[in-house]
This record gives C-alpha cells, structure tokens and sequence, in this order.
C-alpha cells in the first residue's frame, strides 16, 4: 500500500494546523457558520442529529494494522467506542466532540490518514475492488491508478469547489465489484487490439435523487492519458454545472441535459487542448505508483493438496464448511485465499465495529495476512492473502470475535445507512429495519437455498445506503411526520447494472419483515432451478410481486 513521503507529512500536518486554527476561530465566535461550513466539511466533519459526525478517509478502502489499533485508539478516547464502515469504503466517528476533532486528525496523520475531501463539493475517496490486487478475473490492479487519483485530486486547487460533490471508482477485473456505473466517473481497466492498457470512461453516474447509469463517452483512453482526460471532464463540469440548485448540480444533470454526445464532444475539445500538458503520465510515475502495491512474499504451496484437507475438515463441521463456502474467495495466487470477515451479526447496526474489534482484526491481519485489510462498500472488511493451511484457525478467531457470520452475498448481509438513528436529513430509521429483516430470515439453510440476494435499506432519498441499485431497495420516507417504507426491485451494481423499479405504496415499519416475505416468497414460487432473485424478477417482471405484497386478506 501507498506509504506518505515528507511531502505527504508535512502537507498533511499543515492542513491539521490550519483546521485546529479556523476550529478554535469558530468556537470563539470569530467564524461564522456559513463562513466554517465550507471549511469543516472539506475536513470531513459534518452536523448529524445528535453529534458531529467526522469521515475519515480509506484510500480505494485498504489499511494496515497500525492504522487499525489506531482507530481503535481513537474511537476509545473520543467517542462511544466503535465506527461505522461506509459504503465509500470509509470510517465514520459518530460521537465525536467538535472541539476534539483536530486533536483526532492529528492523531490520524501520526498512521498516515486524514480526513480530507470526505465531504464538500469536492473530489471525493476514489474506491475499487476490495480484492484489487488478488482477483483472479483481474486484467491489472487498479489500485496503482486509483493512488494517482487521490494524489492529483487532494487539494487541486481547481477543483476544490466543484458544483457538487465529485465521485470516482476503478475496476480492474471482469466482473464490477465497485459499482462503476453508479459513479460520476467510472473506469473499466480494459485492453485495445494492440495489447495496450487503457480505460472505458463512463460519465454521469450516480443515485440519490435523480439515479443515473453512467454513460461511455471514451471506449478507450490510452494509460497515459489518465489524468488529462479526467481534467477534461472536471474542466467542462465546473465550467457547466449548475450551481443554482444543488438537487440539479451533479454531473449527471449536466450529461443528460446535454446530451451524452453533446458532452463528450466538449469533454474531447477541453482535451485536445491539455492532452500534452505536465499532467501527462509518464512512465515513471506510473512506475512509482506501481512500485507501492509489490507482491508480498507469498510461499510457494500446493493447492490441491491444501484444498483436499479443507475439504475433509469441512465434511466434519458444518460451521466451518458454511462459513468456507460464503465468506472465503478464490485467490490468483495458489494456497491462497481472500477472507471477508462479516460485520453483519444479527442485533448490531450492519457495517458498525468496536474499538476492541479492530484490535481484534488488527492481530489477525498480523497473524494472516500480511497486516493489511480492505473495507468494503458492502460494510464487511477483508483479509485478501489468508493461506488457506491457516482458514480453520482464522474461522475459529473470527468465530469468537464476532466476525464469522457465514452469510456474504445473502439476504441479511445487507447494506444499510445510519438513517435516522444519526443523519439529521434522514426521512426514516434503517437500522431498526435492517434487525428485523435479520431476525425474520434468521435460517441459514433457507438463505442459503435463496443464492445470493443483494437487500440495501436508504434512510432518505440521498441513497448512502445504496438502495436503487439492491436487487431489493427499501427507502426510507416521511408521510406527514410518520416513518413509512418505500421497495424497489430489480436494482443491480454488477455488470448488467440497472436501477429499481417501485414496488407501489409505502409500508410501516412493523410491515417491513412481512413485506420482505412475500417478496421472497413469489421468488421461490416463480424461480426456474439455480435461477437467482435478480433474474426471477427480470423474467417474471414486477406484477406478480406487487399482487403479492398488495393483495387483500380475504
């Protein structure tokens, strides 16, 4: 992973010291909130229902084991003892005093992390693939790409007030796993004929209010080209964008009201004109990047053998075999595993972790993977280089710490914002909602025979909590002071994206857990053999499952 110059240092620690100077201003009285807004939120820190909220930055979502203990150091000490993983591959404090908070990223610049640009109309945390580097569908590792993002974007002194808040995600292998299509920028990794590396550029992605697949303005950017082009878009965004009314600010608008040809025919013209500039990539820098994220020093292991003994260990502990079979992925190097340790226990809000749980993982990245993990967009964390010799020990420590639930890519491992619970714009509470459906489908068996289903639950039409794009979306919404539900179906982030459609008339909470039922329930009626929820709904279309859900009792 990256590891901070002197440059990065002293850059970081000025900017801790210019935030802890416009803090004490403020507190005094000699800034005023308007004035400390634009400030505090470029620092991350935001204005929830019930205290600051402060975003700490997780570059394309890896961190090492120091940086880990000292979260936890940080989450014991200045708030209520644990985090929340968010769908940016972020941490968030909840509970944190504003006064504390330049005491914190002081704290976080000693593990080489900040909290800069997580918030404001800025160039948000570029993410990826939380097995980036491991996959064995992957062309090349995006993660070298993503470090030049984030290192060209922090502080670009152009882009610092863009109309909206500005997101970017790479992908490097075949399948999507970051959700690029949903993305003001998305890049796909891909070769031309001539064997050369390069990216499809996707513009215009987005969900909150207005949801949006992106479009291709580029089929093929050639490698060099990278960041040129990405100021191209910038350039003709900030030139463009509307910044009358923030719900009509992102890019999104701005694409579809011009056109995607119209659009890119600009973004080609701005290029022409920098194409050649100092922003160009050369081979040594693109090597410097690359030279961060070296192999580690895997053992050279026999698989099949390995595998064998996993095999028999499994056939005599189910608990084992079920947990080898949802939370653990194939590795490109042989002996190899990735590791998603769950943090979607049935009682705990999805994607919340201890201050002790961090130690905790912490000591297991030390002990089995190289002492780095990954945050996820779907809130779980990795272990992305477990020898597979050592997973039942992993199982039996993940187990006891909590993080062992064997239900990745299922129903109940579900993403889900802090809702109303926290977020002052919330319409609704997720969390409440997100335990009940996990108490509802507590059987493993069945939803293990239901196959992979993604559920996302949105407090409000912001959509942290991703839930255009879930196969089954709730939305939290306000009806006259009251907390009702709205469902989509048929939202998918992957490949063949597309967006949900609405179910039809919103439900109260105490209707949630049932509602999910009945959803379910027509699925299996309807479902052709080894046919998932996703492709149950696009064969059989909406109808039967809003009859369902809809129908009268006799």
């Amino acid at each position: 992973m990256y590891v901070y110059d002197e440059h990065d240092h002293t850059i970081i620690r000025e900017r801790v010291a210019q935030f802890r100077g416009q803090t004490k201003r403020y507190l005094a009285g000699e800034l005023k909130e308007e004035e400390f807004l634009p400030l505090r939120l470029q620092n991350g820190l935001y204005v929830q229902r019930l205290a600051p909220m402060l975003r700490i930055a997780v570059p394309y979502g890896m961190l090492n084991s120091r940086q880990l203990r000292k979260l936890a150091h940080i989450c014991r000490h200045y708030d209520k003892g644990y985090c929340h993983v968010t769908t940016r591959q972020n941490i968030q404090l909840n509970w944190p005093q504003l006064e504390e908070v330049p005491n914190i990223l002081e704290e976080l610049a000693d593990v080489e992390m900040h909290a800069v640009q997580t918030s404001g109309n800025c160039i948000r945390n570029t993410t990826t693939d939380q097995f980036a580097g491991v996959a064995r569908d992957e062309l090349i590792d995006p993660r070298p790409y993503c470090e030049i993002i984030r290192q060209w974007s922090t502080f670009h002194p152009e882009f610092a007030f863009l109309p909206r808040k500005f997101k970017i995600a790479v992908s490097g292998s075949e399948t999507d796993r970051a959700a690029i299509q949903f993305h003001d920028i998305g890049l796909q990794i891909v070769k031309n004929d001539n064997n050369q590396i390069g990216f499809t550029v996707r513009v215009g992605g987005g969900l909150g209010r207005t949801p949006v697949i992106g479009s291709v303005v580029r089929e093929f950017l050639p490698e060099k080209d990278l960041l040129t082009y990405l100021e191209a878009i910038l350039r003709v965004y900030n030139l463009l964008g509307r910044r009358d009314n923030k719900y009509k600010a992102r890019i999104k608008i701005l694409v579809k009201s011009l056109g995607v040809a119209a659009f890119a025919e600009k973004v080609e013209h701005e290029w022409e004109q920098i194409r050649d500039s100092q922003t160009l990539l050369t081979d040594k820098e693109l090597n410097r990047a690359r030279s961060f994220f070296t192999e580690p020093a895997y053992e050279t292991l026999d698989d099949r053998e390995i595998s064998a003994s996993l095999a028999e260990t499994a056939d005599s502990d189910r608990g084992f075999a079920n947990w080898l079979s949802r939370n653990v992925t194939a590795h490109r190097v042989a002996g190899y595993r990735a590791v998603t340790l769950s943090l979607k226990p049935t009682g705990i809000a999805p994607g919340d972790i201890t201050d002790k749980q961090l130690e905790i993982i912490a000591d297991l990245a030390d002990r089995y993977s190289f002492g780095e993990v990954r945050a996820t967009h779907e809130q779980n964390i990795v272990l992305a280089d477990v020898k597979a010799s050592d997973l039942h020990a992993l199982w039996a420590e993940a187990k006891s710490a909590g993080f062992a639930t064997p239900n990745i890519g299922t129903l109940t491992d579900m993403i889900c914002c802090p809702g109303g619970d926290f977020c002052s714009l919330a319409n609704a509470k997720s969390i409440p909602v997100a335990e009940a459906i996990q108490r509802e489908f507590d059987d493993l068996d069945y939803l293990y025979d239901l196959g992979d289903l993604d559920l996302n639950i949105s407090g409000c039409m912001n959509a942290c909590g991703h839930h255009h794009i879930g196969h089954i979306g709730v939305l939290g919404v306000d009806k006259k002071g009251q907390e009702f539900y709205q469902v989509q179906l048929g939202g998918n982030s992957s490949n063949n994206a597309s967006l949900g459609a609405v179910l039809g008339p919103s439900f109260s909470r105490a209707d949630m857990p049932d509602v999910i039922r009945k959803l379910i329930d027509v699925y299996v009626e309807k479902r052709n053999e080894s046919e998932l929820f996703i492709d149950t709904f696009q064969r059989v279309g909406i109808e039967p499952f809003k009859e369902r859900v809809y129908a009268k009792a006799d």
